[in-house]
């Protein structure tokens, strides 16, 4: 009996069942495991060791943490900073190339479709027998081209998610941007405001000097002062005249800070002098465990997506081990001339499934796949370095802030025992009962007081800037944090 030439339907399901079990088998095998959250490399206290507070239950987050200080020029600078600093801005367009890089590396999952036409003629000029073996021809030709990758080993997929990990970590430096910039203008505000206090308690002392040597020169021509008492109240002013230009140096170089901060021109001043300023009360700061700062920085939650990033990229580099399936299609129409004879339209198709797997390659795969996990190492490290140093940071800031207040309050007291004492001697050196020396000494006394109780309340608010910085912004729910590392935790499907 002859064999007929055609192939049963069951004959054909025979042959593709292998094949789709093949095709489950490595699907199966060469699933991408989930990217698990990296670990700190010590363990993490439960509360911090300078005793910060706890937050108030369902506090949320204070995205305008800095309007808690009650200055309304203060706010309005970092308000504007925010919407015209040149960090925040290159941070979002590197949010931009992170989503176009995302598309790109998601494009690959899908089917390549072009047009492709061309037009060509050949005329020989040949006599006309001779043009039967050698005709003279005009063809058009269109067509769609098709071409697709299927990614068995899912290392395209692990690339798409890769790149969605970028993106999250781009994401959250544009909330790191937006962070160092408010509190690098509050910080640089309080500065500015310090050396004006610090300029004008300096004058005003060295027009206090200034009057105590014109008294002495008066008593000298009385006989009733030395010349060297004239020269001692002399070199006080003088003294007190010197600090003067470097006080304005550093609120000149705040102002030009400033200006650049607000992508303003720095030769131009952002604000006026204030002839007096009321330092802001020391407000109480929740910090949280230490845990939560992995949840709410954005520094640390950058890190974390970087890590999952080369983890995933890692995924892809193994995948190149694995068979590769491409499937390309060419479907057109043909218009055929022969001899000024037309030939009919015509359809043509082209239909390839290629198959591809790596059998030797020097080592090639295998070097790209140790270079990657070298860089996936690298990035945990660099996260677990950045926990450590986020931590440090809050007890330090927590340190200092604590440490400043009370050197505050005793220099407060401080101040007001020399202010009475300097009162006392001014009486008494009016009434010849203490020479000049004694009172110039006390004097010193009150400047050196009243200028390190200006230095304290300046860096108390520099600590409150710092353990705002250093929490991430003010205390919220991880939850809202956390959000934007969700790509980071894909599993490619």
């Amino acid at each position: 009996m002859t064999p007929s030439p055609h192939r049963s339907p069951n004959l054909d399901a025979r042959l593709l069942r292998p094949v789709a079990l093949a095709a489950l088998a490595i699907l199966s095998g060469c699933a991408v495991p989930p990217v698990q959250p990296p670990v700190p490399s010590v363990p993490l206290t439960a509360a911090f060791a300078q005793g910060g507070l706890a937050p108030v239950a369902g506090q949320a987050i204070d995205g305008a943490w800095w309007a808690g200080y009650g200055d309304p020029a203060l706010t309005a600078l970092v308000e504007q900073a925010l919407a015209t600093n040149q960090d925040v801005s290159i941070a979002l367009q590197r949010v931009m190339q992170a989503r176009a890089g995302g598309d790109a590396q998601d494009s690959r999952l899908w089917p390549t479709i072009g047009l492709q036409a061309s037009a060509s003629r050949s005329e020989s000029g040949l006599p006309a027998p001779v043009k039967q073996g050698m005709p003279d021809t005009r063809a058009l030709r269109a067509g769609v081209e098709v071409a697709w990758e299927i990614d068995l080993a899912g290392g395209v997929r692990a690339g798409r998610d890769a790149a969605s990990a970028d993106t999250a970590a781009a994401m959250a430096g544009v909330a790191g941007a937006r962070l160092l910039v408010a509190s690098e203008v509050v910080r640089q505000y309080f500065v500015l405001r310090g050396a004006e206090e610090q300029l004008r308690i300096v004058q005003a002392l060295a027009a206090a000097q200034r009057e105590t040597a014109a008294r002495v020169a008066s008593r000298l021509r009385e006989g009733q002062a030395s010349a060297f008492d004239l020269d001692r109240a002399r070199a006080e002013a003088d003294a007190l005249d010197a600090q003067v230009p470097s006080l304005r140096t550093l609120a000149g170089i705040s102002q030009t800070r400033l200006a650049v901060l607000l992508g303003r021109n720095p030769s131009v001043r952002v604000t006026d002098d204030a002839p007096s300023y009321a330092w802001p009360r020391t407000r109480e700061i929740g910090t949280g465990q230490p845990s939560e700062l992995l949840m709410r920085r954005p520094d640390l939650i950058a890190a974390e997506a970087r890590f999952a990033a080369e983890t995933l990229r890692g995924h892809e580099a193994r995948a190149q081990w694995w068979p590769k399936l491409f499937l390309s299609a060419l479907l057109g129409r043909q218009d055929l001339r022969l001899n000024a004879q037309n030939l009919a339209p015509v359809h043509f198709s082209n239909v390839a499934l290629a198959f591809a797997a790596p059998l030797f390659n020097a080592g090639r795969i295998d070097a790209g796949i140790r270079a990657q996990s070298a860089r996936a190492e690298e990035a945990l490290l660099t996260w677990q370095k950045a926990v450590l140093v986020a931590v440090q940071e809050v007890e330090d800031s927590l340190l200092v802030r604590s440490e400043e207040t009370r050197r505050g309050a005793a220099l407060a007291t401080a101040v007001e025992h020399r202010r009475r004492s300097l009162q006392h001697a001014q009486s008494l050196q009016r009434e010849g009962q203490i020479d000049l020396l004694v009172l110039l000494d006390v004097q010193r006394s009150v400047l050196s007081s009243e200028l390190a109780l200006s230095d304290s309340r300046l860096q108390q608010v520099l600590a409150d800037v710092q353990l705002y910085k250093a929490l991430g912004g003010a205390f919220g729910p991880p939850s809202a944090s956390r959000a934007m590392t969700s790509a980071t935790e894909r599993t490619p499907q």
